[in-house]
């Protein structure tokens, strides 16, 4: 597999996960989770779709202006990697670049179902581990993995958890 995501290293994306445990996940917050992102995506006219889910439950679903039916499938198949392995969808893309492997290949899932693509983001809690995912679609991946990342990052100020 070519990279294609840039300077990120899995080690990074590792940190950079760890730095974002949620002191809590219940449906309220993952909506307002959600709420963040389209409000961000409102204020850039990001054409983008986002979707946050408690594990397979949808609680919170936007699609924005300019944004496909095609994100929808975009946003099921990096849940699937997500819900799968419990890392981002540029983690696992990055690492299978690092290992220099084919992803579908190694972990035997289909790529008509899964994207190694970023934007799939694990929402991880404190003491809990993977309890939700984050999803974006709509921007190009590694900007996707990004807005995701700016979306907990604030969601986690609003709660005081950042120092």
């Amino acid at each position: 597999m070519r990279e294609t995501t840039g300077s990120f290293t899995s080690a990074d994306l590792a940190k950079e996960a760890a730095t974002l445990i949620l002191p809590s996940l219940m449906q309220s917050e993952a909506i307002e989770i959600g709420e963040i992102a389209v409000a961000i995506g409102r204020d850039r006219s990001l054409p983008i779709a986002v979707e946050v889910r408690l594990k397979d439950w949808i609680v919170f679903h936007a699609s924005l202006a300019g944004s496909t039916p095609e994100n929808d499938s975009w946003i099921s198949r990096k849940a699937r990697v997500v819900m799968a392995t419990g890392h981002s969808t540029i983690f696992e893309r990055v690492l299978a670049e690092e290992q220099g492997i084919d992803w579908y290949s190694s972990t035997g899932l289909s790529e008509e179902t899964h994207a190694i693509h970023g934007g799939g983001l694990a929402l991880n809690v404190k003491g809990l581990g993977f309890v939700g995912i984050l999803l974006i679609s709509g921007l190009p991946q590694v900007e996707d993995h990004l807005l995701g990342v700016e979306v907990i990052t604030e969601y986690l100020a609003r709660k005081g958890e950042l120092s």
